[in-house]
């Protein structure tokens, strides 16, 4: 394969971004979808490489944690009886967890959303992170061993627990989301800031994930066909969010607001990460 020139690469990166769907890429830039596919694997796996390496010893004092749900080949009812329960087959669902202060993804985990899964994640995260913090997760059940198990005592920590209505209509609850009757703070561990429970700012990380990524835009056809995609579509994305877009309340990229880079990466410089 001919190696797009850097313009080219970094055009095409820019519209992966932006939310714009592989074949429709491919349209404007003017290569075939394997070229596409192709920068994808190689940018997405350099950029996972770079974050892991770099995203450490972060100064965080508050951090969030949500769960966002995808598919992938299929959704989950229509996944083949040979083929439930493995990853890249149904439901896919992608960890996160946020500095509430820099807004800098801390970490990031794409798989199933089961103990196994969260006892990785949280691993993760309170390996990247230089000192005790306030950690805040939504009430899914195995967030509480999979934070003991990483943290220890170590951590100020506390579930916002949300409790929904019943929607009236099937309609509502298919496209509407239920309505919020109450929220519940539940400390479990340490002395946590009531003022500061919360999971606003990664929930609505979440909502930028779904407009930046046309993978995770519901009803239409633009979903993962192999969790790998996923993958590397989402560790482009954090490196775009974290070194190379501007944060319109900070006024800077969050990599620079936690004092990871002095500059605000051009898209060239994340193409060249896969050289």
């Amino acid at each position: 394969m001919n190696r797009l020139p850097i313009e080219k690469r970094a055009q095409v990166i820019g519209l992966l971004v932006e939310g714009m769907s592989m074949r429709a890429v491919s349209r404007i830039v003017g290569c075939s979808i394997n070229t596409v596919t192709k920068l994808l694997e190689e940018v997405g796996f350099a950029c996972n490489m770079y974050q892991s390496e770099h995203l450490r010893n972060l100064k965080s004092k508050r951090v969030q944690c949500d769960e966002i749900w995808a598919f992938c080949y299929s959704k989950e009812k229509n996944v083949a009886p040979a083929d439930k329960g493995v990853l890249g087959h149904g439901d896919v669902w992608t960890w996160t967890a946020i500095d509430a202060d820099s807004k800098l993804i801390v970490s990031y985990l794409v798989g199933k959303r089961d103990a196994e899964y969260a006892n990785i994640f949280m691993t993760d995260v309170a390996g990247r992170l230089a000192n005790r913090v306030q950690l805040t997760t939504d009430g899914h059940a195995p967030y509480f061993y999979a934070v003991e198990g990483a943290f220890g005592a170590d951590i100020d920590y506390a579930m916002l627990v949300k409790h929904y209505g019943v929607p009236s209509t099937p309609e509502q609850r298919r496209y509407s989301p239920a309505q919020l009757i109450a929220t519940e703070q539940r400390p479990i561990n340490g002395a946590p800031d009531a003022k500061h429970i919360s999971t606003s700012f990664v929930e609505r990380q979440n909502l930028t994930m779904r407009m930046g990524m046309r993978r995770f835009t519901r009803l239409t056809n633009g979903f993962s066909k192999k969790v790998e995609n996923l993958e590397h579509a989402v560790s482009l994305h954090f490196m775009h969010y974290n070194f190379a877009r501007i944060h319109k309340t900070l006024r800077v990229t969050p990599a620079m607001e936690a004092g990871l880079t002095d500059h605000v990466w051009s898209l060239e410089e994340i193409a060249e990460l896969a050289q």
